[in-house]
Protein backbone atom coordinates (compact mmCIF):
# COMPACT_ATOMS: atom_id res chain seq x y z
CA UNK A 1 0.00 0.00 0.00
CA UNK A 2 2.98 2.35 0.65
CA UNK A 3 4.45 1.58 -2.44
CA UNK A 4 1.54 2.92 -4.45
CA UNK A 5 0.65 5.47 -2.43
CA UNK A 6 4.73 6.57 -3.10
CA UNK A 7 4.11 5.47 -6.82
CA UNK A 8 0.91 7.68 -7.19
CA UNK A 9 2.69 10.94 -5.11
CA UNK A 10 5.83 10.70 -7.83
CA UNK A 11 3.83 10.39 -10.69
CA UNK A 12 2.08 13.36 -9.27
CA UNK A 13 4.83 15.41 -8.16
CA UNK A 14 6.47 14.79 -12.21
CA UNK A 15 3.03 16.14 -13.51
CA UNK A 16 3.31 19.10 -11.66
CA UNK A 17 6.57 19.79 -11.94
CA UNK A 18 5.52 19.48 -16.21
CA UNK A 19 3.12 21.72 -16.00
CA UNK A 20 4.90 24.53 -14.29
CA UNK A 21 7.65 23.96 -16.45
CA UNK A 22 5.14 24.37 -19.54
CA UNK A 23 3.62 27.29 -18.29
CA UNK A 24 7.10 28.89 -17.91
CA UNK A 25 7.89 28.15 -21.36
CA UNK A 26 4.86 28.48 -23.27
CA UNK A 27 5.24 31.55 -25.04
CA UNK A 28 8.42 29.78 -26.46
CA UNK A 29 5.86 27.05 -28.12
CA UNK A 30 3.45 29.97 -28.92
CA UNK A 31 5.52 32.78 -31.10
CA UNK A 32 8.68 31.55 -33.73
CA UNK A 33 9.98 35.22 -34.57
CA UNK A 34 12.69 35.01 -36.95
CA UNK A 35 14.27 38.72 -35.94
CA UNK A 36 16.36 39.35 -38.74
CA UNK A 37 15.18 40.95 -41.75
CA UNK A 38 16.72 42.24 -44.87
CA UNK A 39 16.66 45.97 -45.96
CA UNK A 40 13.50 46.63 -47.54
CA UNK A 41 15.94 48.22 -50.51
CA UNK A 42 16.73 44.24 -51.74
CA UNK A 43 13.82 43.31 -51.71
CA UNK A 44 11.89 45.92 -53.84
CA UNK A 45 12.63 49.44 -54.88
CA UNK A 46 8.74 49.65 -54.12
CA UNK A 47 9.03 49.06 -50.23
CA UNK A 48 9.23 52.13 -47.33
CA UNK A 49 10.15 51.49 -44.67
CA UNK A 50 8.66 53.07 -41.53
CA UNK A 51 8.01 52.76 -38.29
CA UNK A 52 5.51 54.05 -35.46
CA UNK A 53 5.46 53.73 -31.67
CA UNK A 54 2.69 51.62 -29.32
CA UNK A 55 1.36 53.22 -26.05
CA UNK A 56 3.13 50.97 -23.85
CA UNK A 57 6.65 52.49 -24.90
CA UNK A 58 8.21 50.26 -28.34
CA UNK A 59 8.83 51.43 -31.12
CA UNK A 60 7.90 49.52 -33.92
CA UNK A 61 9.34 48.83 -37.93
CA UNK A 62 7.46 48.16 -40.63
CA UNK A 63 6.89 48.10 -44.53
CA UNK A 64 4.06 50.10 -46.49
CA UNK A 65 3.74 48.53 -50.02
CA UNK A 66 2.12 51.61 -52.20
CA UNK A 67 -0.74 50.39 -54.67
CA UNK A 68 1.02 50.17 -58.23
CA UNK A 69 -1.53 52.46 -59.32
CA UNK A 70 -3.48 55.21 -59.41
CA UNK A 71 -5.50 56.02 -56.18
CA UNK A 72 -8.95 55.17 -54.24
CA UNK A 73 -7.88 51.75 -53.21
CA UNK A 74 -7.98 50.20 -49.95
CA UNK A 75 -5.36 49.83 -47.45
CA UNK A 76 -4.95 46.57 -46.29
CA UNK A 77 -3.27 45.63 -42.71
CA UNK A 78 -1.45 42.66 -43.28
CA UNK A 79 -0.86 40.74 -40.04
CA UNK A 80 1.47 37.56 -39.85
CA UNK A 81 1.82 34.07 -38.26
CA UNK A 82 3.22 32.88 -35.30
CA UNK A 83 6.57 32.51 -37.18
CA UNK A 84 8.86 34.75 -39.82
CA UNK A 85 8.67 38.04 -40.44
CA UNK A 86 6.91 40.89 -42.51
CA UNK A 87 9.73 39.63 -45.79
CA UNK A 88 8.17 36.61 -46.01
CA UNK A 89 4.76 38.27 -46.71
CA UNK A 90 6.28 40.83 -49.33
CA UNK A 91 5.11 38.22 -52.10
CA UNK A 92 1.50 38.80 -51.70
CA UNK A 93 1.97 42.25 -50.40
CA UNK A 94 3.20 43.37 -53.95
CA UNK A 95 -0.08 41.16 -55.81
CA UNK A 96 -2.39 43.25 -53.41
CA UNK A 97 -0.50 46.48 -54.31
CA UNK A 98 -0.11 45.72 -58.44
CA UNK A 99 -4.21 45.72 -58.04
CA UNK A 100 -4.14 49.28 -56.61
CA UNK A 101 -4.10 48.90 -53.03
CA UNK A 102 -1.92 49.74 -50.25
CA UNK A 103 -0.09 46.93 -48.17
CA UNK A 104 1.08 47.74 -44.49
CA UNK A 105 3.25 44.76 -43.53
CA UNK A 106 3.32 44.53 -39.88
CA UNK A 107 5.92 42.58 -37.85
CA UNK A 108 5.12 42.47 -34.01
CA UNK A 109 6.79 43.31 -31.27
CA UNK A 110 10.47 40.94 -31.06
CA UNK A 111 10.06 40.18 -34.98
CA UNK A 112 11.56 41.23 -37.59
CA UNK A 113 14.43 43.29 -35.36
CA UNK A 114 11.58 44.60 -33.19
CA UNK A 115 11.73 45.44 -29.75
CA UNK A 116 9.92 43.29 -26.87
CA UNK A 117 8.73 39.99 -26.30
CA UNK A 118 5.12 39.48 -27.79
CA UNK A 119 2.45 38.01 -25.83
CA UNK A 120 -1.34 38.58 -26.60
CA UNK A 121 -1.69 41.94 -24.69
CA UNK A 122 1.55 43.09 -26.81
CA UNK A 123 0.24 41.68 -30.02
CA UNK A 124 -2.85 43.40 -29.81
CA UNK A 125 -1.19 46.14 -28.40
CA UNK A 126 1.02 46.58 -32.09
CA UNK A 127 -2.33 45.81 -34.18
CA UNK A 128 -3.77 48.93 -32.43
CA UNK A 129 -0.64 50.86 -33.15
CA UNK A 130 -0.42 49.79 -37.02
CA UNK A 131 -4.18 51.13 -37.43
CA UNK A 132 -2.89 54.34 -36.01
CA UNK A 133 -0.13 54.79 -37.91
CA UNK A 134 -2.19 54.36 -41.08
CA UNK A 135 -5.12 56.34 -40.19
CA UNK A 136 -2.74 59.58 -39.80
CA UNK A 137 -1.29 58.81 -43.28
CA UNK A 138 -2.32 61.65 -45.99
CA UNK A 139 -2.12 59.27 -48.50
CA UNK A 140 -4.72 56.57 -47.12
CA UNK A 141 -8.61 56.89 -47.04
CA UNK A 142 -9.56 55.90 -43.44
CA UNK A 143 -12.58 54.79 -44.66
CA UNK A 144 -11.04 52.18 -46.45
CA UNK A 145 -8.66 50.53 -44.42
CA UNK A 146 -8.64 46.52 -44.49
CA UNK A 147 -7.59 43.93 -41.77
CA UNK A 148 -5.91 40.67 -42.81
CA UNK A 149 -4.91 38.46 -40.69
CA UNK A 150 -3.13 34.87 -41.22
CA UNK A 151 -3.44 32.11 -38.61
CA UNK A 152 -2.15 33.81 -35.20
CA UNK A 153 -2.61 37.08 -37.61
CA UNK A 154 -6.19 36.10 -37.76
CA UNK A 155 -6.41 36.31 -34.43
CA UNK A 156 -4.89 39.55 -33.75
CA UNK A 157 -6.86 41.26 -36.72
CA UNK A 158 -10.00 39.80 -35.02
CA UNK A 159 -9.18 40.99 -31.46
CA UNK A 160 -8.27 44.69 -32.72
CA UNK A 161 -11.41 44.69 -34.84
CA UNK A 162 -13.71 44.32 -32.07
CA UNK A 163 -12.40 47.48 -30.27
CA UNK A 164 -11.72 49.63 -34.09
CA UNK A 165 -13.62 48.10 -36.89
CA UNK A 166 -12.42 48.31 -40.12
CA UNK A 167 -14.08 48.31 -43.33
CA UNK A 168 -13.48 44.90 -44.18
CA UNK A 169 -12.08 41.80 -42.56
CA UNK A 170 -9.50 38.76 -44.49
CA UNK A 171 -9.17 36.02 -42.32
CA UNK A 172 -7.09 33.16 -43.29
CA UNK A 173 -6.83 30.11 -41.50
CA UNK A 174 -8.39 31.50 -38.50
CA UNK A 175 -8.99 29.85 -34.94
CA UNK A 176 -11.73 29.92 -32.37
CA UNK A 177 -9.20 29.87 -30.05
CA UNK A 178 -5.82 29.47 -29.48
CA UNK A 179 -6.93 26.60 -26.53
CA UNK A 180 -8.61 25.02 -29.03
CA UNK A 181 -5.83 24.76 -31.24
CA UNK A 182 -4.06 23.19 -28.39
CA UNK A 183 -6.43 20.93 -27.49
CA UNK A 184 -6.13 19.30 -30.44
CA UNK A 185 -2.47 19.00 -30.69
CA UNK A 186 -1.71 18.47 -27.34
CA UNK A 187 -5.22 16.57 -25.78
CA UNK A 188 -3.18 15.29 -22.78
CA UNK A 189 -2.15 19.14 -21.04
CA UNK A 190 -4.20 21.57 -19.31
CA UNK A 191 -4.63 23.69 -21.77
CA UNK A 192 -6.98 25.82 -20.36
CA UNK A 193 -3.91 26.97 -18.13
CA UNK A 194 -2.64 28.96 -21.27
CA UNK A 195 -1.95 32.49 -21.06
CA UNK A 196 -2.34 33.80 -24.49
CA UNK A 197 -5.79 32.43 -25.28
CA UNK A 198 -7.06 34.51 -28.47
CA UNK A 199 -10.47 33.92 -28.07
CA UNK A 200 -11.60 34.76 -31.55
CA UNK A 201 -14.77 32.65 -31.43
CA UNK A 202 -15.80 35.88 -28.84
CA UNK A 203 -13.86 38.39 -30.55
CA UNK A 204 -15.93 37.73 -33.69
CA UNK A 205 -19.36 38.39 -32.33
CA UNK A 206 -18.59 42.45 -32.19
CA UNK A 207 -17.22 42.78 -35.40
CA UNK A 208 -20.45 43.28 -38.11
CA UNK A 209 -18.40 44.24 -41.32
CA UNK A 210 -17.69 42.53 -44.57
CA UNK A 211 -15.69 39.38 -43.43
CA UNK A 212 -13.65 36.67 -45.96
CA UNK A 213 -12.48 33.37 -44.59
CA UNK A 214 -10.06 31.28 -46.48
CA UNK A 215 -8.80 27.61 -45.18
CA UNK A 216 -7.12 24.73 -46.79
CA UNK A 217 -9.07 21.60 -46.36
CA UNK A 218 -6.17 19.81 -45.28
CA UNK A 219 -5.02 21.89 -43.03
CA UNK A 220 -3.08 20.04 -39.95
CA UNK A 221 -2.22 23.40 -37.89
CA UNK A 222 -5.77 25.04 -37.62
CA UNK A 223 -8.63 22.53 -38.67
CA UNK A 224 -10.86 23.76 -41.09
CA UNK A 225 -13.89 23.03 -38.93
CA UNK A 226 -12.75 26.10 -36.55
CA UNK A 227 -11.96 28.32 -39.50
CA UNK A 228 -15.78 27.46 -40.18
CA UNK A 229 -17.00 27.98 -36.95
CA UNK A 230 -15.62 31.47 -37.15
CA UNK A 231 -17.43 32.22 -40.63
CA UNK A 232 -20.32 31.32 -39.69
CA UNK A 233 -20.77 33.43 -36.00
CA UNK A 234 -19.28 36.47 -37.92
CA UNK A 235 -22.33 38.63 -37.64
CA UNK A 236 -21.88 40.55 -41.05
CA UNK A 237 -21.71 40.02 -44.64
CA UNK A 238 -19.24 36.87 -45.13
CA UNK A 239 -17.51 34.48 -47.63
CA UNK A 240 -15.92 30.84 -46.87
CA UNK A 241 -13.66 30.02 -49.29
CA UNK A 242 -12.21 26.63 -49.12
CA UNK A 243 -8.66 25.89 -50.86
CA UNK A 244 -8.82 22.04 -51.62
CA UNK A 245 -6.33 19.81 -50.42
CA UNK A 246 -4.12 22.76 -49.11
CA UNK A 247 -2.13 22.33 -45.71
CA UNK A 248 -1.27 25.21 -43.58
CA UNK A 249 1.73 26.67 -45.20
CA UNK A 250 1.25 25.57 -48.59
CA UNK A 251 1.92 27.96 -50.98
CA UNK A 252 -1.56 27.71 -52.62
CA UNK A 253 -3.19 28.77 -49.39
CA UNK A 254 -0.74 31.66 -48.75
CA UNK A 255 -0.33 33.62 -52.00
CA UNK A 256 -1.76 30.72 -54.49
CA UNK A 257 -3.74 32.60 -57.35
CA UNK A 258 -7.38 31.65 -56.22
CA UNK A 259 -6.35 32.89 -52.52
CA UNK A 260 -5.23 36.44 -54.67
CA UNK A 261 -8.46 36.29 -56.77
CA UNK A 262 -10.50 36.27 -54.02
CA UNK A 263 -8.66 39.20 -51.41
CA UNK A 264 -8.87 41.07 -54.52
CA UNK A 265 -12.42 40.54 -55.21
CA UNK A 266 -12.94 41.15 -51.71
CA UNK A 267 -11.32 44.70 -51.98
CA UNK A 268 -13.04 45.44 -54.76
CA UNK A 269 -16.74 44.83 -53.50
CA UNK A 270 -16.14 47.16 -50.46
CA UNK A 271 -18.27 50.35 -50.60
Amino acid sequence: MRRAVTGVLVVGAVAGTAIVMLWAAQRKLIYFPTRSVPPAALVSEHIEEVSFPTRDGLTLAAWMVPAARGTGGATVVLFHGNGGNRADRFPIAERIAAAGHNVLLVDYRGYGGNPGSPSQEGLLEDGRAAIEYVTSRPDVDPDRIVYFGESLGAAVATGVSSTTPPAGLILRSPFTSLSDVAAVHYPFLPTGLLRDRYPSIEWILGVDVPVLVIAGTRDTIVPISQSRDIHDVAPGPKRFVAVEGADHNDAALMIGAAVIDEVVAFLADLP
